[in-house]
């Protein structure tokens, strides 16, 4: 989902600066809650774990460029469902910055459209984690068939927002041109993959998170993975 450098220029760029920040913002409040709740000590495990693993997803993981953006394995709802909305958005963020400072700085001109893509989706699955979720229930404990219809739920309402602000950042970068919107629509279908993989990840987690219930950290996941709301 990086967007490719030199689709969005010049004054345009100040759009995602604001969007960017806006997205910036919203994990900030979110975070403020999460310390408010369970401490910051649990909120720095958590960013850290979630910054290093989006670094990991980022640069170790199948990637490859397809039109206008990029194709990764980002496993968003898989460490929303882990960490929660707060450390999840965080660690997106910082991992995302931590790739453009060490490993593809010309990625850092493009960080707020990058940032916005993958945050927004993020708080949009928050939102419907807490629908679709029911609150006497902790994740681990959903039944099969429903963790996997909620996974999917979770997995492609992230994945259809990324591919939704990649395309807005391409057509308000670029245009409407018929180049671009088929590079638009190789980018969208190459993620169909994605859709498909990562629920499959989400319930390895959350079986693997249910087997190890009794000797995890206290603090070093969301409380919602093992309790009910």
């Amino acid at each position: 989902m990086h967007i490719e450098p030199g689709i969005v220029t010049g004054a345009k760029l100040v759009l995602s600066y604001a969007t960017g920040i806006a997205a910036g913002a919203v994990a900030l409040k979110l975070a403020v809650e999460t310390v408010r709740e369970h401490g910051i000590g649990s909120l720095a495990v958590r960013i850290m774990a979630t910054t290093a693993l989006v670094l990991t997803f980022f640069e170790i993981l199948p990637h490859f460029s397809v039109g206008v953006s990029e194709v990764h394995f980002i496993l968003g709802s898989t460490l929303f469902l882990l960490f929660g909305a707060a450390p999840a958005a965080l660690g997106l963020a910082l991992g995302l910055l931590l790739q453009g400072l060490f490993f593809v700085p010309t990625d850092l001109p493009q960080y707020g459209m990058n940032v916005t893509t993958l945050l927004v989706p993020l708080f949009a699955i928050q939102a419907l984690g807490q629908r679709i979720v029911p609150r006497n229930t902790a994740y681990v404990d959903l039944q099969y068939r429903l963790q996997y219809r909620q996974a999917l739920a979770l997995s492609t309402a992230y994945q259809s927002g990324i591919v939704a602000w990649v395309a807005f950042w391409a057509l308000y970068g670029a245009g409407f041109g018929a180049a671009n919107l088929a590079n638009i629509e190789t980018f969208a279908a190459s993620y169909a993959l994605v859709v498909l993989i990562e629920p499959l990840a989400d319930l390895a987690v959350l079986a693997l998170a249910k087997s190890l219930r009794a000797v995890t950290a206290e603090g070093f996941v969301t409380r919602r993975l093992h309790n009910a709301a």
